[in-house]
């Protein structure tokens, strides 16, 4: 079995151990037990090396310090068959006996160090493996070692000799005992040196604990010295040598680690009681005094240590539940716990602001990029503001910030600052970033009791700013308290008449060009409150869109329109629209499964994709994202994708180039002022050259007059819509024909086809 194979298998180790044990005891003692040992030795060192120079592991000085140790055992075994083939016997104390205490000491350290948790402090281990040793050492001296040195008739040496025995037993069970209970994850070398430490732990305690030993029993604790020898080697060649311990358990009391050290604390009291009743009342107080005094001292200490932690961790703990983990700055937490006395103490000021593009940011480039951009605003704040003042992450892309002692326009200075600052374009790596500005509101504290009032009003101001949309501060008013009460109020009924039936849908006719047939219609959403009346769309549309429930009502509204059109279809047949367009908010364009919505509606309905157009607004196209994705998954489904309001946005050409348009909904801004004199038919004029240069399909929109039509047909335009060819309404009248009187020459246009 080759080296690779052992590894993997590395229960060979033990496994051979045992079987040397066993063949250890069952040949005759004399030199052919003493060879093996020493060969067994021998060998273990030098596999011992051999895995040293293999592995190359991170703590070298301790495993030289372990290989030291197993060579001194080899020696002392060498001495023993030396002894034996020489002398006949067994001198005691010999040359063999210093080899094996001093083997013994170093195989301790040795252990001790190779089984040394990194990241835990050392000086607990060192007062934990202190903690045994003391209680054990005290057992061992009043149970073993006094009434040995009593009957001992020896010379001075054989005192020492016989000492050293059990306190080396005492050391390496203070070492092995916390290594069998440790907590965490075994490697095989770790196993490996746990199987071969407790092996030599039992046969030193044995041979200490037993003064009169039969054969088998001798040999027994020998054999076990070779099972130790083999566990050892075979730890040293693993790979896992490397680090036998790769991950820590942590400084932490487990249930076994604190029965040991409870244990060894209660050894003292538990002697006091067992020689007091044994002896009668003759108890060697000095021996139990000094042990007791060494235990509470390293309880003590050891209590001290675990406290010391315990406060640190604790002080890390509240830190990273005070801290914003992505930005370092306050989060809310630690803001709403300093806001309380800062408003008790004094007057303040809070600033609320809200990052503007944040989610196309996250849309277009992904939350690694979202990351770093807040965390780029988070280094303009504090570069922005005094250091008194408190600046917190609130969540999401929300941050507060907290002065004191200033006055208003000291407030106003630091807010215009602060905008200022937000403006910059941000450069991260390869993107550069300029949509990203800022909504800010401020609050004051006077008259304010209750710090979350501060808070809200802040907020409150904070929205109003972002409704404004002029890149200014916004300061909290009563009336905004109005505003917002209106605001929810509406939100709340826009709710109900979803549920109830209140919205309904208003179609308006879509005509070619010079005939007046209707070709489609536009789908326009209407609002009957039962108190407020006709509510317009402007006033309830934004308002679901910064809600979100935009994504209900537009659902709605796109089932319902697909509904009618078939129904137009089966009822009317030739004279039917040919197509239905619905307006389709940058809301619902940044949902990742739009496009399956709509796919869904359709096959609900039956209405196929070329008789649907969905309108999008430039705005909501311009970043990118997932917006220009949905536009073209709605595309590739064959849906007719029209940019509405044409002209009055970003008004990019590249844009026309990026997002699958098929229909150019000019904005009647261009058409309301297009039959006076001189330059206010030129953009209508150049828009329709561009439509028609880029093969798409132009929409003249709020063509009010015959006029204005005639004109639009002449400049090329060959689709109109407006209040002159016919109002919004549930069932138009789609046989009517409002065909042009055409003077003059025409420019060629585009065959309609909306």
């Amino acid at each position: 079995m080759g080296l690779r194979a052992v590894d993997r298998f590395w229960v060979v180790w033990p496994i051979a151990g045992v079987l040397f044990c066993l063949i250890y005891v069952l040949i005759p003692a004399g030199h052919a037990a003493a060879l093996l040992s020493a060969c067994v030795g021998i060998t273990a060192v030098g596999l011992t090396v051999a895995g040293m120079r293999r592995n190359r592991s991170r703590r070298p000085k301790s495993w030289a310090g372990f290989a030291s140790g197993l060579m001194f055992c080899a020696v002392g075994d060498l001495v023993l068959a030396a002894n034996d083939f020489l002398l006949g016997y067994q001198p005691f104390p010999s040359w063999a006996d210093a080899a094996y205490l001093i083997g013994l000491v170093l195989l301790t350290v040795g252990l001790f160090g190779l089984t040394r948790e990194r990241s835990v402090r050392e000086l607990a281990r060192f007062l934990d493996a202190g903690i045994i040793a003391t209680g054990l050492g005290l057992v061992y001296w009043v149970a073993v070692i006094v009434p040995m040195v009593g009957d001992l008739h020896e010379t001075s040496l054989a005192y020492l000799v016989t000492l050293g025995y059990p306190i080396t037993a005492v050391m390496l069970f203070a070492v092995v005992v916390p290594l069998v209970l440790r907590l965490g994850r075994r490697t095989p070398c770790f196993w490996l040196l746990t199987f071969g430490s407790a092996a030599t732990l039992g046969s030193s305690a044995f041979y200490s604990l037993v003064p009169t030993l039969s054969p088998l029993a001798g040999k027994l604790i020998s054999g076990g010295y070779l099972f130790t020898y083999l566990c050892y080697a075979g730890a040293a060649l693993h790979p896992t040598a490397r680090d036998p311990i790769p991950g820590t358990a942590g400084d932490r009391f487990g249930p076994s680690r604190l029965a040991l050290l409870t244990a060894s604390t209660l050894l003292a009291p538990a002697v006091l009681l067992t020689e007091g009743v044994r002896r009668h009342g003759q108890v060697d107080w000095l021996a139990a005094g000094i042990g007791s005094i060494i235990l509470f001292l390293l309880v003590m200490a050891r209590l001290s240590g675990f406290v010391t932690t315990v406060q640190r961790q604790s002080g890390q703990l509240e830190a990273l539940a005070m801290t914003d983990v992505l930005t370092g700055m306050a989060n809310r937490r630690m803001f709403e716990e300093r806001l309380g006395p800062a408003v008790e103490r004094g007057a303040v000021h809070l600033l609320m602001l809200d990052l503007d593009g944040f989610k196309e940011v996250n849309d277009r480039l992904g939350h690694a990029v979202g990351d770093r951009l807040l965390q780029d605003v988070s280094t303009r704040l504090v570069g922005v503001l005094r250091e008194p003042d408190l600046v917190a992450r609130m969540g999401g892309d929300e941050f507060a910030v907290l002065l004191r002692d200033l006055p208003d326009d000291a407030v106003d200075e630091i807010a215009a600052r602060v905008l200022a600052a937000l403006r910059r374009p941000v450069e991260l790596a390869d993107h550069r970033l300029t949509v990203v500005g800022a909504s800010l509101g401020i609050a004051s504290s006077p008259g304010i009791d209750e710090p979350y009032e501060l808070l809200r009003r802040a907020d409150v101001a904070m929205y109003a700013a972002k409704r404004a949309r002029n890149g200014r501060q916004h300061w909290y008013a009563a009336h905004l308290d109005d505003e917002a009460g209106e605001r929810l109020e509406l939100i709340e009924d826009l709710r109900v008449a979803l549920e109830t039936g209140q919205l309904s849908l208003a179609y308006q006719p879509i005509v070619s060009l010079p005939d007046g047939r209707v070709v489609a219609v536009e789908a326009l959403i209407r609002w009957q409150h039962p108190v407020r009346g006709a509510v317009s769309p402007a006033a309830f549309i934004p308002i679901a869109e910064q809600t979100g429930i935009i994504l209900e009502v537009g659902a709605w509204v796109l089932r319902t329109a697909c509904v009618q059109a078939v129904t137009w279809r089966d009822t009317l047949g030739a004279e039917a629209p040919g197509r239905v367009s619905v307006n389709v908010s940058a809301r619902q364009l940044a949902e990742p499964g739009f496009a399956d919505l709509v796919a869904s509606v359709l096959a609900w309905t039956g209405l196929d994709a070329h008789h649907l157009v969905l309108e999008v607004t430039e705005t909501a196209v311009f970043g990118g994202g997932q917006a220009v994705r949905t536009v073209q998954e709605l595309h590739e489904l064959g849906i007719k994708i029209a940019l509405d309001d044409f002209g009055t946005g970003h008004s990019s050409l590249g844009l026309l180039q990026t997002v699958p348009v098929d229909i150019l909904k000019v904005d009647k801004s261009f058409v309301e002022t297009i039959t006076m004199a001189g330059r206010h038919a030129v953009i209508a004029s150049a828009l329709i050259q561009v439509s028609q240069g880029l093969g798409l399909s132009a929409v003249a929109e709020g063509v009010e007059t015959a006029e204005q039509a005639a004109e639009l047909y002449r400049l090329g335009y060959r689709m109109a819509q407006g209040f002159h060819f016919g109002r919004p309404a549930a069932e138009p009248d789609f046989t009517r024909r409002m065909p042009l009187a055409v003077a003059g020459r025409p420019q060629a246009g585009r065959r309609p086809d909306y």
